[in-house]
């Protein structure tokens, strides 16, 4: 499903990946660890094609991603879900339009918004609170908020990029239990995390990444660095 092919990332003298060749298959909950500066961002990055490798080649459901035009990078982007540490919600607009307006911007039509953001909302847990405002949320309910707009089409592939960093231990294992619910419907999850005890507790594959490298690559790894 998704095949890293001895991929290199140069940022002029400085190689934020070098040589990094793994496979992921459908269905797989994946852990990928690292120091800060180990490449992990520069890989999430590729993945979702904000960047091109140096060198290489990045494979996702068959197709080399790296060949991808301008106007084919937003179909692909839609069939990715990606939530990150802060959330990044629009402040303004209520809990049911942060996750419509993902919708709209791919000019999904009315009726079919007004029917899958209820849907959506029940899947993590917020169904009560789709008039509700982002400041009115607790740190773990913002969070599933990003991930119900991360999921609006259905993406065959979730990143999860540190997505419980500003969360305490009780909202951390709440959205942990959630990204394996999205998991166990066949969604792959590749979660970027520093959080050691989550990492132990999964007892998931664990790809550790250090100074642009894969050094470790484990089935049911711990965060050994």
């Amino acid at each position: 499903m998704i095949e890293f092919i001895h991929v290199s990332k140069k940022y002029g003298t400085h190689s934020a990946i070098n040589d990094v060749s793994f496979f992921i298959d459908r269905g797989e909950f994946v852990t990928l660890v690292g120091p800060s500066g180990s490449g992990k961002s520069t890989l999430i990055k590729l993945l979702i094609a904000e960047e091109k490798p140096t060198g290489g080649q990045i494979v996702v459901a068959g197709r080399d991603i790296t060949t991808l035009s301008s106007r084919e990078l937003p179909f692909y982007r839609r069939k990715i879900g990606v939530v990150f540490q802060d959330y990044k919600l629009l402040p303004h607009k209520t809990v049911a339009e942060n996750v419509a307006f993902a919708l709209e911007v791919s000019d999904t039509s009315g009726p079919e918004v007004l029917a899958k953001v209820p849907e959506i909302l029940e899947m993590v847990g917020l169904k009560d609170k789709g008039k509700s405002m982002p400041d009115e949320l607790s740190g773990g309910e913002q969070q599933r908020v990003s991930i119900a707009r991360a999921l609006v089409h259905q993406p065959k592939l979730l990143i999860a990029d540190e997505p419980s960093g500003n969360l305490d231990p009780i909202n951390t294992w709440e959205i942990i239990e959630l990204l394996f619910k999205i998991n166990k419907s066949g969604t792959i999850v590749l979660l970027a995390t520093h959080d050691k005890e989550v990492v132990d507790a999964l007892k998931k594959r664990v790809i550790t990444l250090r100074d642009g490298k894969i050094v470790a690559d484990q089935v049911k790894g711990k965060y050994v660095l």
